[in-house]
């Protein structure tokens, strides 16, 4: 079981936070690395992107959830 863990991030000049899970949070981080951009980019962009009435950490997990998805079925299609 992965505990959640409390991370500070600071978006567009303003500080807040985000709560994952570690498997969440090293999916996340290699997305970033893929991309070669910071953690702290993707996580704006995701911000940017996520519906106001979701918070930023649900946000997260769903971003991570459709990559890993969307990674998943580019290989099932042989890609």
């Amino acid at each position: 079981m992965s505990l959640v863990r409390k991370r500070s991030v600071t978006i567009r000049g303003h500080r807040t936070s985000y709560s994952l899970e570690q498997p969440f949070y090293e999916e996340l981080a290699a997305l970033a690395s893929a991309r070669a951009i910071p953690l702290a980019a993707l996580i704006a962009e995701i911000d940017a992107t996520r519906p106001r009435e979701a918070n930023l950490s649900s946000a997260i997990r769903i971003y991570v959830l459709e990559q890993v998805k969307r990674l998943r079925m580019g290989q099932e299609d042989g890609h």
